[in-house]
């Protein structure tokens, strides 16, 4: 069966385009000669709406827009997500659906059965359960539609299966010879590898291929990599999409063991370094698109974040729509100032340079009376960054370009990083990469062969003393980061264990060599204390398992003691009277 995996850019709410999109996808499936063409989950509404699947109007749209695509699929088939109403008298009032449409009518409706409730996903908020996992017929050949998390609950490579039921192995006793999977699984670093594994096991178990057709592109502060591919009933990558771009893939796929085609697509999907690059490029360019900014803005400091965040942000946009700002004050240095003109100069952005020593003397003055018989602390340094701020602001609101914050997920984590300061912005682009993958994203972007900018320019675009000098906030002076923090390598790797994996502070002294408690302690303080920081911060694109944004839900007021470890000798479970 000749099949298209039409993985398109769907924008959240935007029904209109989509469905263009969508039904342009269809024409050219259709001139491929394809008899069917899968779309992502959700494509008519796009991943993830969130509330707009409240809107009883929103879901009136997306039904007739369903119809309408139904009514163009004559001569060849389609598979279209979209949120389908259940029509059902009590639970929840929408299912998330895939609809196949043939014969100018849908012909077939799947409910997605398996509904993820963590992280990032809140399913169900929305969504009811599908109620079945029936086989759907084209053409005589019974059709195994699933969506996305139906898949993820396979025993043989799931470290823990949260579902109680396997949808993709009912589907498969119910008697499907083709498994379709429609998708929106987010990005992170290194997950299209297990994707593939998951992929494979399922072919492999139930010797049938498998179809597997992901979003592309960002929506707020989820990235879709794309990376549509199609598995062989023996678990070989029969053919593969490009990752983060639009793409349709046409592949021939056997059935009922019939010859693997001589030759389909397959292309090599990027890893590591190069996919978080790809990804934050891919994030912020969709986010400016898609909220109507034509234009970025951004302090330059000299320091390595911002001229990582300057280069990203010229991948995304182009050097013509950057426009980077120096505001140095009496403790920069000359070096910091000659390496945010060198940076702006080899990326060829728009430059300048606002002084902001006035306003910070003219505050001081101000404000001595009232902190009379007080030490200078860090009330003093933080105005600086503030005044910062309140510049860059007023530049995006003059000339309507989104301010980008420069902050890093190692600064964001222990609240090195200053509210209404450099926090201001209208997102984060590296508020989910810590400080050790900074300095590793700068270096590939300098020297890979594979670097973009590298390729644009034909040299490094980031100074070297950018790289090589110590990180500091320039408030003070001689100030260095690791005044007040333990070495990036370090706390990146406390960072890690105790957000991302959730590892008690035991766990990490037992497990990260020759690191002192103390320090363990104190960092995890740190990132316990600055809760409050994160909820005010700008949103950040996700790359990594676990980011600082909607999908880590965390208390402000709370008084947890991660060094707390029960005495076996207590008492605590007995059923004494207290």
């Amino acid at each position: 069966m000749r099949i298209a995996l039409a993985q398109i850019n769907s924008v959240v709410g935007g029904i209109t385009e989509n469905t263009r999109r969508i039904r342009l996808a269809i024409e050219r499936a259709r001139d491929a000669d394809a008899q069917l063409v899968v779309f992502p989950e959700l494509a008519v509404i796009g991943y993830p709406p969130r509330d707009l699947l409240l809107k009883p109007a929103v879901i009136d749209s997306c039904v007739r827009a369903v119809d309408e695509l139904a009514a163009a699929c004559t001569d060849i088939a389609a598979i279209i997500g979209y949120p389908c109403p259940t029509g059902l008298a009590k639970g929840m009032p929408l299912y998330n659906a895939a609809a196949l449409c043939h014969h100018g009518r849908v012909t077939h409706r799947y409910a997605k059965s398996l509904l993820p409730t963590y992280d990032v996903f809140d399913e169900h908020r929305y969504f009811e359960p599908g109620p079945r996992t029936d086989v759907a017929d084209l053409s005589g050949c019974p059709l195994g539609v699933s969506i996305c998390e139906d898949l993820w609950n396979d025993q043989e490579v799931m470290p823990r299966q949260l579902y109680h039921g396997d949808p993709i192995e009912d589907l498969s006793r119910a008697g499907a010879r083709v498994l379709i999977n429609c998708s929106a699984s987010p990005f992170v670093v290194g997950k299209h590898d297990f994707r593939l594994r998951l992929l494979q096991s399922a072919a492999q178990r139930n010797k049938i291929p498998v179809v597997f057709c992901n979003q592309v592109g960002g929506n707020d502060e989820l990235v879709f990599d794309g990376n549509s591919c199609v598995i062989d009933s023996d678990g070989r990558v029969l053919a593969h999409a490009k990752d983060f771009q639009e793409d349709l893939l046409i592949a021939d796929v056997p059935i009922d063991g019939q010859a693997p085609p001589a030759s389909s697509r397959v292309e090599s999907p990027k890893t590591g370094i190069e996919s978080a690059y790809h990804a934050l490029v891919l994030g912020l360019r969709d986010y400016c698109g898609k909220c109507g900014f034509k234009s970025t803005l951004l302090g330059l400091s000299g320091g390595i974040d911002s001229a990582v965040t300057a280069a990203l942000t010229v991948a995304a946009l182009g050097p013509q729509q950057v426009r980077g700002v120096a505001m140095p004050s009496r403790y920069s240095s000359e070096g910091s100032l000659t390496d945010a003109a060198e940076l702006a100069q080899r990326l060829g952005i728009r430059f300048q340079t606002i002084p902001i020593d006035d306003a910070h003397g003219a505050l001081e003055r101000m404000l001595t009376p009232h902190f009379e018989g007080l030490p200078p602390d860090a009330t003093e340094e933080n105005i600086q960054a503030r005044i910062r701020g309140v510049i860059l602001m007023a530049l995006s609101n003059k000339f309507g370009s989104l301010l980008v914050s420069t902050g890093n997920k190692s600064e964001l984590a222990v609240g090195y990083c200053t509210l209404y300061g450099d926090m201001a912005g209208g997102l984060a682009i590296l508020s989910d990469v810590p400080k050790t993958l900074v300095f590793e994203l700068a270096k590939w972007i300098n020297d890979s062969p594979d670097s973009p900018l590298r390729q644009q320019f034909g040299s490094p675009v980031i100074p070297d003393s950018s790289i090589t000098k110590p990180p500091s906030a320039e408030l003070r002076p001689d100030q260095t980061d690791q005044d007040s923090l333990p070495p990036y390598e370090l706390l990146d790797q406390i960072i890690e264990r105790y957000v991302e994996r959730e590892q008690s502070s035991q766990q990490i002294i037992t497990e990260v060599p020759g690191v002192d408690p103390a320090t363990v302690a104190r960092v995890i303080r740190l990132i316990d204390l600055n809760e409050y920081k994160r909820k005010q911060a700008a949103p950040g694109l996700k790359i990594t398992g676990r980011a600082f944004g909607f999908g880590r839900r965390m208390p402000i007021a709370q008084q947890y003691d991660s060094s707390f470890t029960p005495n076996p000798s207590s008492n605590a479970n007995s059923n004494s009277p207290r």
